[in-house]
């Protein structure tokens, strides 16, 4: 905890936090990353686009993923956001992203939660343990309240992934965000500290 607490100060750089469950493998992104993530990204398009932002060409170079790499380790160092790619344990292939961002601190200890899983990994309960362990990792290690998070209305796979990790339905947002070119509606989710939930528990490094 010492080391954590020291890097988010800003006393020295931040550990590379790293998350584990029976299958998965969670840390931030490296630039060795980059070809794997390209590939997964593109063979996924199709399936990942209608519950995103528009996609940019432009965010696929090496370039661009550079300076994602780096963003990464700034914000885990300012205790703004953590995001983490995923990897499946035994042959380490990637399969998908969580994170927590938008970080509040003092009176509102609050995050927003994000992930994403490549087509070929999607409904074999991957994201069930990821966001399992970084729930745990954020009410634990970084202390937070309040875990937030927002869901098409037609996403039937997200709304039940949130359901079974505890989550429960706080409101609706007209024009939230701007998925797949357009202003769409949300669903409004919070997970808070102590609450009852099912989300798995990681295993331990």
């Amino acid at each position: 905890m010492a080391g954590f607490l020291s890097g988010w100060l800003g006393l020295s750089d931040p550990p590379e936090f790293s998350l584990a469950t029976p299958r998965l493998l969670m840390r931030l992104p490296q630039m060795d990353d980059h070809g794997s993530w390209l590939a997964l990204r593109r063979a996924s398009r199709a399936f990942l686009e209608p519950w995103e932002p528009t996609w940019r060409e432009s965010d696929f170079t090496p370039a661009a993923f550079r300076q994602r790499v780096r963003r990464c380790r700034a914000l885990a160092r300012a205790d703004e956001a953590y995001r983490y790619f995923i990897f499946h344990r035994p042959d380490n292939v990637l399969v998908g992203g969580v994170s927590l961002f938008n970080v509040r601190r003092g009176d509102a200890d609050a995050a927003s939660l994000g992930y994403w899983i490549g087509q070929p990994f999607a409904r074999q309960g991957f994201m069930t343990e990821a966001v399992g362990a970084i729930l745990d990792h954020g009410f634990g290690t970084l202390r937070l309240h309040r875990i937030e998070a927002a869901c098409l209305p037609h996403n039937e796979a997200s709304l039940r992934l949130l359901a079974r990790c505890g989550f429960e339905r706080e409101g609706y947002a007209r024009a939230y965000l701007k998925i797949a070119g357009r202003w769409q509606d949300h669903v409004l989710f919070a997970h808070l500290a102590g609450s009852s939930s099912s989300f798995p528990r990681p295993a331990r490094n």
